[in-house]
């Protein structure tokens, strides 16, 4: 009886042992296999992907495949990439969506996002842009480029807001000269010519006060005119003679400065305003770098242009400047007293060129 006890005793024992090591080994085996961040649920990076894309316009009157072109492009793509691809720019070149004058007032109904344009088109219902049509107003491009870049430049893109648009910087100022079947050597040789001029109102008072006949003329009319003898000459930029071939139908470009016109671009307020804080900052940043560019890189042009124009057979005429700008000096001051505070703002540009 007492064996059977002690061997009864012996199993229990044994079984006891059995199952305290059994429990010791998967204990064992749970904390062996634990991992500290599990490989099956480590997921790759994400690229993030903007819930809604926000498409917009930007038009201009230049054609394809040159600076404004060139520039928006630029911009377009800066704007993406700032943006992390919420905002897409579509480019349309060439007057595709009107007229200057069209295109700004769909940028202040907020039916176009962007557009590129100059002061004489702003200056029909902000007069005070008016300043900028005053003749010799600059001494040359860089002296325009600097002083539009800096404080006097803002005010003015700051008067756009009022009129349901943002000025978002300037591009570079175009260099304006007359060019013509007879060389201006002075101004006395621009007596009695007929000239297509922008249709502003200074330009007009600034080639009248050098006794021209301005001439309101489409700008695609301008080759045909020049062919037919409609007209006796018209005043553009060096790359804009080029472009345009003007060099087949007159035989001078004459270096007149007259005008260094200021060429910026806007977007809708209309339009803006409904962005989110970053990508306004993402438009603001990319308007910034394009623009900048866009002066470097039109410098480059404008040197190319000419000695292209030279190339072409075309006669470039050194202009006295001294007699340009006493003849126009009359025009000057009527430009001024036609224009609000205008005084105060001649007063400005004069300040910065110090």
């Amino acid at each position: 009886m007492k064996k059977t006890r002690l061997t009864l005793g012996l199993v229990i024992v044994l079984i006891l042992s059995m199952m305290v090591s059994g429990c010791g080994s998967n204990n064992a085996a749970t904390s062996n296999n634990k991992p500290d961040a599990p490989a099956d649920t480590a997921k790759p990076a994400e690229t993030a992907v903007p819930d809604k894309v926000v498409e917009m316009d930007i038009g201009f009157s230049e054609a394809p495949g040159r600076g404004h072109h060139q520039m928006a492009m630029k911009f377009a793509e800066l704007v993406a990439q700032k943006s992390n691809g919420s905002i897409k720019i579509n480019i349309f070149p060439g007057s595709q969506l009107g007229g200057d004058v069209k295109m700004i007032q769909s940028v202040r109904s907020g039916t176009q996002s962007f557009t590129i344009t100059n002061t004489g088109n702003i200056a029909s219902f902000l007069k005070e842009f008016q300043i900028f049509d005053a003749p010799y107003l600059f001494d040359d491009l860089d002296q325009a480029n600097k002083i539009l870049s800096g404080p006097v430049g803002r005010k003015f893109l700051d008067m756009l807001e009022n009129n349901g648009i943002v000025g978002l910087g300037w591009l570079s100022a175009t260099e304006r000269n007359v060019f013509s079947n007879k060389p201006i050597n002075t101004a006395d040789d621009l007596k009695g010519l007929k000239l297509r001029v922008l249709q502003a109102p200074g330009h007009i008072k600034s080639y009248e006060a050098l006794s021209t006949q301005p001439t309101p003329m489409a700008y695609a009319e301008i080759y045909l005119s020049l062919q037919q003898g409609v007209i006796d000459g018209a005043d553009t930029a060096p790359d804009q003679f080029l472009s345009e071939k003007f060099y087949e139908v007159t035989k001078y470009y004459n270096m007149t400065k007259v005008h260094y016109l200021p060429i910026f671009l806007t977007v809708s307020k209309i339009q803006f305003d409904k962005l989110n804080p970053n990508q306004q900052t993402a438009i603001k940043d990319a308007a910034k770098e394009a623009l900048a560019s866009n002066v470097v890189e039109y410098k480059n042009f404008y040197n190319a242009a000419l000695e292209e124009i030279k190339k072409k057979g075309v006669t470039i005429v050194n202009t006295d400047m001294e007699s340009m700008k006493k003849k126009s000096a009359a025009a000057v001051d009527a430009i001024v007293k036609g224009t609000p505070n205008g005084q105060q703002l001649l007063d400005d540009i004069m300040a910065a060129k110090k």
